[in-house]
């Protein structure tokens, strides 16, 4: 039975014989259940197979095979299929033509294996062979050598011998070749006279290049022996033999022992980090010792310790303070000091002309700008003689709400001209300078001045002085003092050479090469430059582009203006100059210092941060007893909120205190926020949140603020003198507490009876004691010292008429407003109140 006969028709005709076309249908099949069939048209055309092919041969029996060597171990193929095309459909011959390709091609590849394969043991038994003919040349005598070196010069590749070739004969036409177990050396022939020469990259031959190749022969015959190991896993062997080599290197290496840096406190992970171990290595040990801890986990410096020991590294205890810069210790050798000007303060009472006498030094008019011709911020100047000298000075204010800005003043500085006014004489912040000026411990030069009015006095003033213990040199003493007048420019060359005479005395030096310190003198927030800084540089060079911490802030110099407002690209001692680039507004007082590096200055700044933080919030202990008692006394105590902005950081300090001054125990003033620059919404809204008045002073709210400010009806005050700021918040402060209440007692009066007084009211007979009772006034009722009833006279009568006043020693009956308790023997106390405009 043929195979066509087997093979079910699926519901197609049969086809015919002499039909030069034929046709069926291919049904494909697709995913979810869709299908689709197509028509497909075969024509028949002649087929010329490859000689020794199926279809090329007769219909004949095949002719006999030539005689072969008998394949070993080699397997039977089976013979193929002879084809039917008369019974066979149009898919089952393109898939038998397809299939009998593959197998041609197969079969061919398999035999180009096994060639290569054959070829690449003939050329490893040849190497070896030449090796073992070089060893015996090396130990045979000398004589030996001609006769051992003839198979050394032996070809590469040498050609296949005839049994071998025979069966490579077969195999070029695409049948099965036999297999052998074990290749057979190949006898020694003379050296041909054409040699095969072998790629330069290849010192093995051409048979080489394709040895570790994977054909499908390889993979197909299991039979061949081991395969060539592949590319992957060699690699994986030489990363294996590396890991292997380095572990073992480890292992042999000693354990470095490294200096461990422990604050006070510190995390797992960074300690781990720090000593160069596995965090999972600590967190057992931390278990062991029975704190478990997760790497997150702060510690303490004490059981940091005990893991740094236990690991077999040293700690280095550090604590958070040593975080901070220290400049007390940093002191420069003596060698490195070079001389420097003098810094100078002008000190004394308001309106005594220290502003005035600047001026006359400098050859400006500072005076004419100032708000009330007063100075209200501190300056600094630096002038240069007429000998080319260079003189600091420091401008202070002499108001009384100044005296911080004067105690710094009196402390950056190393002389201090006294002003003193000659038609005036010694006043209080005369007398408060001189107490800076002692308490800082630098010497005094006395300045009187005026000396071109008609009242001017100077032998007074030197022995008012005596009272605060300064004696000038006139009188015997050590205090220099100059007679002068800024207004006609009289004993000003004096005073000058009297300072630096001064100066000389003080042998002042400092050493530029090195990183800058100053003293911020001013702060300010300008509109187009930002934060700005008046800083006196106290040693080293202050340069554009240092890195430095100012407080609690950090920052970085972008630029510097001098007191006339060039920029200048370098500041050395004693320079006053203005510092651009600061992260904010500092406190004036504050220590400038210049730092390696950005990170070093956020850690300082961060610190610093950190314990103001921490001081700003700390409280004492609360019991219930302290909560009650400041409860009552904050119901007690009236508050008046107020939100403060000005100009500088100096101002805005002086502002505050001169305000805290005004307290006391019934009203005190709230300052809910202060700071330097212009009125902003956050300030506006704060204000109108706790309705407090927002008081600016030489400040000008922004476009934003101005219009919420006339929207919300916030209350804006401003000032540019400081007195009138105090006195107006005074006045303020009056209104809200109110006015004050005394009380003036006319009359006591003794009660004798009690009688009916229509249907709900009550007359008591009174005998008056001392003084009047009158019709109207304020009364208090006591019995045994206690006061009954606060109350006042509703009606007065004696006998039975209507009286204004009864005075002492006469009877009268009275009615008391809305009070009925009354008894025989009571007390009656009738006083006036006056009401009074308080004030702070």
């Amino acid at each position: 039975m043929s195979d066509s006969e087997n093979k079910p028709t699926l519901g197609r005709k049969p086809l015919g014989l002499k039909t030069s076309v034929q046709a069926g249908e291919v049904k494909q099949t697709f995913s979810h259940g869709r299908t689709n069939k197509v028509v497909v048209e075969v024509k028949r055309r002649k087929l010329i197979g490859k000689p020794g092919s199926a279809e090329s041969a007769p219909p004949a029996p095949e002719p006999a095979p030539a005689p072969a060597p008998a394949p070993v171990a080699a397997a039977p193929k089976p013979a193929p299929r002879p084809s039917s095309s008369a019974g066979e459909t149009p898919q089952e011959r393109v898939a038998r033509m397809q299939r009998e390709a593959e197998e041609a091609r197969l079969n061919v590849l398999e035999a180009q294996t096994r060639r290569e394969s054959e070829e690449r043991l003939r050329t490893v038994e040849d190497e070896r062979r030449r090796a073992e003919d070089n060893r015996k040349a090396e130990t045979e005598p000398a004589a030996s050598a001609p006769v051992a070196a003839a198979p050394a010069e032996a070809p590469v590749s040498e050609a296949p011998p005839a049994d071998q070739a025979e069966d490579a004969a077969p195999a070029a036409s695409g049948a099965t070749a036999p297999r052998r177990f074990t290749p057979v050396a190949a006898p020694k022939r003379p050296e041909p006279a054409v040699k095969k020469i072998a790629h330069p990259r290849d010192k093995t031959g051409d048979q080489r290049r394709h040895a570790g190749k994977l054909t499908v022969s390889k993979a197909l015959n299991e039979d061949e022996g081991a395969r060539a190991r592949s590319l992957a896993a060699l690699k994986r062997a030489r990363e294996k033999e590396k890991r292997a080599h380095f572990s073992g290197q480890s292992q042999a290496r000693e354990k470095q022992v490294r200096d461990v840096i422990v604050p006070e406190e510190i995390a797992v992970q960074e300690l781990a980090n720090r000593m160069a171990e596995k965090v999972s290595d600590l967190v057992k040990a931390l278990f062991k010792m029975g704190l478990p801890s997760t790497s997150n986990d702060v510690i303490d410096a004490d059981t940091a310790e005990l893991l740094v020991e236990e690991f077999g590294h040293t700690i280095q205890r550090v604590s958070e303070s040593d975080v901070d810069i220290d400049i007390a210790d940093d002191v420069d050798p003596e060698e490195t000091l070079k001389p420097r000007p003098p810094v100078v303060a002008i000190m004394g009472h308001v309106d005594h002309g220290k502003t005035s006498l600047l001026d006359a030094l400098r050859g400006t008019d500072v005076v004419r700008g100032e708000a009330g011709g007063i100075t209200q911020h501190i300056g600094a100047y630096q002038i240069k003689t007429k000998n080319g000298d260079l003189v600091t000075f420091l401008d202070t204010p002499g108001h009384e709400a100044f005296t911080e800005m004067r105690q710094r003043g009196a402390n950056v500085t190393d002389v201090v001209v006294l002003v003193v006014a000659g038609d005036d004489g010694i006043m209080p912040q005369t007398i408060e300078a001189i107490n800076h000026t002692k308490a800082a411990g630098v010497p005094m030069i006395v300045a009187i001045t005026k000396s071109d009015r008609p009242e001017y006095n100077p032998q007074k003033i030197r022995e008012r002085l005596l009272e605060h213990e300064v004696v000038v040199e006139a009188m015997s003493g050590d205090v220099q003092d100059v007679e002068l007048s800024a207004k006609t420019g009289a004993g000003l060359d004096a005073l000058i050479e009297k300072i630096l005479l001064q100066a000389e005395l003080l042998e002042l030096k400092a050493n530029p090469d090195r990183l800058a310190e100053g003293t911020v003198i001013e702060a300010k927030l300008d509109k187009g430059k930002g934060p700005l800084a008046t800083v006196l540089i106290n040693r080293g060079t202050l340069k554009v582009g240092d890195i430095l911490v100012v407080g609690s802030l950090s920052g970085r110099v972008r630029a510097m203006l001098d007191d006339k407002g060039r920029q200048i690209k370098a500041a050395p001692p004693a320079l006053p100059v203005e510092v651009l680039g600061l992260g904010g507004v500092p406190m004036a007082g504050d220590t400038l210092t210049v730092v390696e590096n950005e990170s070093r200055a956020r850690e300082v700044a961060a610190y610093r941060q950190e314990k103001a933080t921490a001081k700003r919030t700390t409280s004492a202990p609360a019991t219930i007893e302290n909560m009650f008692s400041a409860l009552t006394a904050k119901n007690a105590v009236i508050e008046y909120p107020v939100v403060i902005r000005a100009d500088v950081q100096g101002s805005t300090e002086a502002i505050v205190n001169a305000l805290n001054r005004l307290s006391n125990d019934e009203i005190k003033v709230r300052v809910l926020q202060s700071g330097v620059g212009a009125i902003t919404e956050s300030d506006v809204s704060l204000a109108q949140a706790s309705g407090a008045p927002i008081v600016g002073f030489n400040v000008r709210p922004n476009a934003k603020a101005r219009e919420l400010i006339e929207r919300q009806k916030v209350t804006l005050k401003y000032f540019d003198v400081i007195y009138h700021l105090t006195e107006e918040i005074a006045k303020e402060m009056a209104g809200i507490w109110g006015p004050e209440r005394i009380e003036h007692v006319v009359g006591r009066a003794e009660v004798k009876g009690v009688f009916t007084s229509g249907k709900r009211d009550k007359a008591a007979g009174l005998l008056v004691l001392e003084g009047g009772i009158k019709k109207g006034l304020f009364a208090r009722l006591t019995r045994q010292d206690v006061i009954i009833s606060k109350t006042t006279i509703a009606s007065l009568r004696r006998f039975k008429d209507d009286v204004p006043e009864v005075r002492a020693g006469l009877e009268c009956g009275v009615v008391l407003q809305d009070t009925n308790d009354i008894k025989a023997g009571d007390m009656l106390e009738v006083f006036e109140v006056e009401e009074r405009e308080r004030t702070l």
